[in-house]
Protein backbone atom coordinates (compact mmCIF):
# COMPACT_ATOMS: atom_id res chain seq x y z
CA UNK A 1 0.00 0.00 0.00
CA UNK A 2 1.16 3.67 -1.16
CA UNK A 3 1.02 6.71 1.70
CA UNK A 4 -0.08 9.76 0.71
CA UNK A 5 3.25 10.94 1.24
CA UNK A 6 3.70 9.85 -2.69
CA UNK A 7 1.81 12.55 -3.37
CA UNK A 8 2.61 15.46 -0.33
CA UNK A 9 4.71 14.76 2.40
CA UNK A 10 2.32 13.73 5.10
CA UNK A 11 1.54 16.72 7.87
CA UNK A 12 2.13 15.78 11.25
CA UNK A 13 -0.23 15.42 14.00
CA UNK A 14 -1.55 18.37 16.10
CA UNK A 15 -1.27 19.22 19.75
CA UNK A 16 -4.85 19.60 21.48
CA UNK A 17 -5.46 21.15 24.63
CA UNK A 18 -8.92 21.00 26.58
CA UNK A 19 -9.05 23.38 29.12
CA UNK A 20 -11.78 23.09 32.10
CA UNK A 21 -14.33 22.42 29.83
CA UNK A 22 -17.50 21.78 30.44
CA UNK A 23 -21.11 20.85 28.39
CA UNK A 24 -23.93 20.38 28.48
CA UNK A 25 -27.73 21.03 26.60
CA UNK A 26 -30.84 22.42 27.23
CA UNK A 27 -33.69 20.52 26.97
CA UNK A 28 -37.55 21.17 27.46
CA UNK A 29 -37.11 19.75 31.19
CA UNK A 30 -34.05 21.80 32.02
CA UNK A 31 -30.28 22.04 31.34
CA UNK A 32 -28.54 18.18 30.76
CA UNK A 33 -24.69 18.09 32.19
CA UNK A 34 -23.22 15.80 30.14
CA UNK A 35 -18.44 16.81 30.55
CA UNK A 36 -17.95 18.69 33.73
CA UNK A 37 -14.11 20.18 34.25
CA UNK A 38 -12.42 18.47 31.99
CA UNK A 39 -8.76 19.40 31.37
CA UNK A 40 -6.75 17.44 28.95
CA UNK A 41 -3.43 17.76 26.91
CA UNK A 42 -2.38 15.98 23.89
CA UNK A 43 0.88 15.78 22.00
CA UNK A 44 1.02 15.77 18.81
CA UNK A 45 0.86 11.89 16.96
CA UNK A 46 -0.57 10.78 20.17
CA UNK A 47 -3.05 8.22 19.67
CA UNK A 48 -5.06 8.30 22.49
CA UNK A 49 -8.79 6.36 23.63
CA UNK A 50 -11.69 7.39 25.62
CA UNK A 51 -13.17 5.38 27.14
CA UNK A 52 -16.51 5.23 29.64
CA UNK A 53 -19.88 4.58 30.11
CA UNK A 54 -22.63 4.84 27.29
CA UNK A 55 -23.98 8.22 27.50
CA UNK A 56 -21.61 9.41 29.58
CA UNK A 57 -20.29 12.75 26.86
CA UNK A 58 -17.41 10.80 25.17
CA UNK A 59 -18.90 11.46 21.78
CA UNK A 60 -19.91 14.99 22.57
CA UNK A 61 -16.07 15.58 23.93
CA UNK A 62 -15.67 14.47 20.39
CA UNK A 63 -17.47 17.21 18.60
CA UNK A 64 -16.16 19.55 20.23
CA UNK A 65 -12.63 18.98 19.50
CA UNK A 66 -14.00 18.77 15.88
CA UNK A 67 -15.76 22.32 15.76
CA UNK A 68 -19.24 20.85 15.52
CA UNK A 69 -20.28 22.37 18.75
CA UNK A 70 -18.71 25.12 20.95
CA UNK A 71 -18.24 24.54 24.56
CA UNK A 72 -20.43 26.30 27.69
CA UNK A 73 -17.71 26.52 29.59
CA UNK A 74 -14.03 26.70 29.06
CA UNK A 75 -11.73 26.05 25.58
CA UNK A 76 -10.41 23.60 23.45
CA UNK A 77 -7.34 24.64 21.05
CA UNK A 78 -5.13 22.74 18.52
CA UNK A 79 -1.94 23.94 17.86
CA UNK A 80 -2.41 26.82 20.19
CA UNK A 81 -5.52 27.85 18.17
CA UNK A 82 -8.92 28.10 19.67
CA UNK A 83 -11.22 25.60 17.69
CA UNK A 84 -14.07 28.04 16.54
CA UNK A 85 -15.34 25.56 14.12
CA UNK A 86 -14.85 22.63 11.85
CA UNK A 87 -12.04 22.36 9.82
CA UNK A 88 -10.33 20.42 7.22
CA UNK A 89 -7.17 19.63 9.52
CA UNK A 90 -9.91 18.00 11.83
CA UNK A 91 -11.81 15.03 10.34
CA UNK A 92 -14.37 13.01 12.01
CA UNK A 93 -14.87 9.09 11.20
CA UNK A 94 -18.33 7.79 12.87
CA UNK A 95 -19.36 4.19 13.53
CA UNK A 96 -21.51 4.21 9.94
CA UNK A 97 -19.57 5.19 7.45
CA UNK A 98 -22.20 7.58 5.83
CA UNK A 99 -21.61 6.65 2.37
CA UNK A 100 -23.75 8.52 -0.46
CA UNK A 101 -24.91 5.29 -2.33
CA UNK A 102 -25.36 7.48 -5.43
CA UNK A 103 -21.71 8.11 -5.85
CA UNK A 104 -18.70 5.68 -6.30
CA UNK A 105 -15.89 5.08 -4.18
CA UNK A 106 -13.79 7.48 -5.79
CA UNK A 107 -16.31 10.06 -5.85
CA UNK A 108 -17.00 9.35 -2.25
CA UNK A 109 -13.81 9.78 -1.14
CA UNK A 110 -13.22 13.05 -3.38
CA UNK A 111 -15.84 14.23 -1.94
CA UNK A 112 -13.26 16.93 0.68
CA UNK A 113 -11.32 18.07 -2.29
CA UNK A 114 -14.52 18.36 -3.96
CA UNK A 115 -15.45 20.68 -1.69
CA UNK A 116 -12.86 22.76 -1.05
CA UNK A 117 -11.98 23.19 -5.04
CA UNK A 118 -9.44 21.10 -5.22
CA UNK A 119 -9.87 18.05 -6.91
CA UNK A 120 -9.03 18.34 -10.26
CA UNK A 121 -5.12 19.65 -9.35
CA UNK A 122 -4.99 17.16 -6.56
CA UNK A 123 -7.00 14.08 -7.30
CA UNK A 124 -4.04 11.89 -7.46
CA UNK A 125 -4.96 12.18 -3.30
CA UNK A 126 -7.89 10.25 -4.12
CA UNK A 127 -6.05 7.33 -5.75
CA UNK A 128 -3.46 7.61 -3.35
CA UNK A 129 -5.85 7.17 -0.44
CA UNK A 130 -7.90 4.12 -2.04
CA UNK A 131 -3.90 2.55 -1.87
CA UNK A 132 -3.73 3.28 1.31
CA UNK A 133 -6.55 1.51 2.42
CA UNK A 134 -6.45 -1.05 -0.08
CA UNK A 135 -9.32 -0.12 -2.06
CA UNK A 136 -7.92 0.64 -5.49
CA UNK A 137 -9.47 -2.20 -7.43
CA UNK A 138 -13.03 -1.26 -5.93
CA UNK A 139 -12.60 2.74 -7.07
CA UNK A 140 -15.21 2.37 -9.43
CA UNK A 141 -17.44 0.26 -6.85
CA UNK A 142 -20.90 1.58 -5.59
CA UNK A 143 -21.28 1.34 -1.46
CA UNK A 144 -23.49 -1.15 -1.81
CA UNK A 145 -21.39 -3.23 -3.51
CA UNK A 146 -19.16 -3.08 -0.26
CA UNK A 147 -18.66 -5.06 2.79
CA UNK A 148 -19.01 -3.56 6.31
CA UNK A 149 -15.44 -3.29 6.57
CA UNK A 150 -14.08 -2.20 3.27
CA UNK A 151 -17.17 0.68 3.61
CA UNK A 152 -15.27 1.89 6.73
CA UNK A 153 -12.00 1.71 4.65
CA UNK A 154 -13.49 4.07 2.65
CA UNK A 155 -14.58 6.37 5.17
CA UNK A 156 -11.25 6.45 6.38
CA UNK A 157 -9.81 7.61 3.22
CA UNK A 158 -12.08 9.93 2.81
CA UNK A 159 -10.79 11.21 5.67
CA UNK A 160 -7.23 10.71 4.92
CA UNK A 161 -7.55 11.93 1.58
CA UNK A 162 -7.54 15.76 3.01
CA UNK A 163 -4.58 14.79 5.21
CA UNK A 164 -5.46 15.31 8.59
CA UNK A 165 -4.03 16.70 11.71
CA UNK A 166 -6.23 15.43 13.52
CA UNK A 167 -8.18 12.00 13.12
CA UNK A 168 -11.67 11.89 15.42
CA UNK A 169 -12.93 8.50 15.25
CA UNK A 170 -16.12 7.71 17.17
CA UNK A 171 -16.78 4.24 17.53
CA UNK A 172 -15.74 3.09 14.02
CA UNK A 173 -15.51 -0.21 14.18
CA UNK A 174 -18.64 -1.03 16.39
CA UNK A 175 -20.89 -2.43 13.99
CA UNK A 176 -18.15 -4.39 12.13
CA UNK A 177 -18.15 -8.54 13.11
CA UNK A 178 -15.98 -9.15 15.44
CA UNK A 179 -12.97 -11.28 12.63
CA UNK A 180 -13.24 -8.03 10.58
CA UNK A 181 -12.91 -5.44 13.47
CA UNK A 182 -9.98 -7.24 14.66
CA UNK A 183 -8.76 -6.64 11.27
CA UNK A 184 -9.47 -3.25 11.09
CA UNK A 185 -7.50 -2.37 14.07
CA UNK A 186 -4.39 -3.71 13.00
CA UNK A 187 -5.45 -1.40 9.71
CA UNK A 188 -6.02 1.79 11.19
CA UNK A 189 -2.59 1.36 13.65
CA UNK A 190 -1.01 1.49 10.42
CA UNK A 191 -2.86 3.86 9.16
CA UNK A 192 -1.90 6.32 11.63
CA UNK A 193 2.10 4.76 12.01
CA UNK A 194 2.32 5.67 8.20
CA UNK A 195 0.58 9.07 8.24
CA UNK A 196 1.22 10.79 12.07
CA UNK A 197 -1.73 11.97 12.42
CA UNK A 198 -2.82 12.56 15.85
CA UNK A 199 -5.86 10.30 16.53
CA UNK A 200 -8.24 10.50 18.98
CA UNK A 201 -10.84 7.34 20.27
CA UNK A 202 -13.99 6.44 21.78
CA UNK A 203 -14.83 3.17 22.17
CA UNK A 204 -17.00 0.69 24.20
CA UNK A 205 -14.32 -2.02 23.91
CA UNK A 206 -12.04 -1.88 26.59
CA UNK A 207 -9.33 -4.32 24.82
CA UNK A 208 -9.30 -2.50 21.75
CA UNK A 209 -8.36 0.78 23.55
CA UNK A 210 -5.13 -0.51 24.97
CA UNK A 211 -4.46 -2.57 21.87
CA UNK A 212 -4.71 0.79 19.70
CA UNK A 213 -4.04 3.65 21.94
CA UNK A 214 -0.62 4.89 23.71
CA UNK A 215 -2.84 6.41 26.26
CA UNK A 216 -6.16 5.73 27.75
CA UNK A 217 -8.49 8.04 29.57
CA UNK A 218 -11.61 6.84 31.62
CA UNK A 219 -14.50 8.77 31.87
CA UNK A 220 -16.97 9.08 34.74
CA UNK A 221 -20.62 8.86 34.68
CA UNK A 222 -22.73 11.71 32.97
CA UNK A 223 -21.52 14.37 33.72
CA UNK A 224 -18.25 12.76 32.65
CA UNK A 225 -15.17 13.89 34.36
CA UNK A 226 -11.89 12.04 33.83
CA UNK A 227 -11.40 9.30 36.41
CA UNK A 228 -8.05 8.27 35.50
CA UNK A 229 -5.49 7.93 32.73
CA UNK A 230 -3.48 4.67 31.73
CA UNK A 231 -0.48 5.23 29.80
CA UNK A 232 0.80 2.35 27.83
CA UNK A 233 4.26 1.81 26.50
CA UNK A 234 3.73 -1.22 24.99
CA UNK A 235 5.84 -1.68 21.23
CA UNK A 236 4.45 -1.97 18.11
CA UNK A 237 3.31 -4.42 16.74
CA UNK A 238 1.32 -5.11 20.25
CA UNK A 239 -0.23 -8.85 21.06
CA UNK A 240 -3.34 -8.98 22.35
CA UNK A 241 -2.64 -11.47 24.87
CA UNK A 242 -0.07 -9.21 26.58
CA UNK A 243 0.22 -9.48 30.03
CA UNK A 244 0.33 -6.20 30.76
CA UNK A 245 -2.15 -4.76 28.48
CA UNK A 246 -4.06 -7.82 30.18
CA UNK A 247 -3.52 -6.04 33.45
CA UNK A 248 -4.51 -2.93 31.98
CA UNK A 249 -7.62 -3.91 31.02
CA UNK A 250 -8.37 -4.96 34.42
CA UNK A 251 -7.40 -2.21 36.17
CA UNK A 252 -9.52 0.14 33.48
CA UNK A 253 -12.76 -2.22 34.31
CA UNK A 254 -12.24 -1.97 37.93
CA UNK A 255 -12.70 2.00 37.42
CA UNK A 256 -15.84 1.41 35.61
CA UNK A 257 -16.94 -1.20 38.14
CA UNK A 258 -16.52 -3.99 35.75
CA UNK A 259 -13.86 -6.35 37.00
CA UNK A 260 -15.83 -8.88 38.99
CA UNK A 261 -15.46 -11.06 36.17
CA UNK A 262 -11.35 -10.43 35.59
Amino acid sequence: MVSLAAVETASAGAAVSVRSVSHGFDLESGPLPVLEDVRLDIRPGEFVAFLGPSGCGKSTLLRLVAGLDHPKQGEIRADGLPVAGPDPSRVVVFQDPTLYPWRTVWRNVALGLEARGLLRQESARVDAALRLVGLQDFAQAYPHQLSGGMAQRASLARALVNDPKILILDEPLGKLDSLTRLAMQTELIELWRRSGFTALLVTHDVEEAFFLAQRVIVFSPRPARILREFRNDAPYPRRRGDPALAEQRRAALAELGLDASW
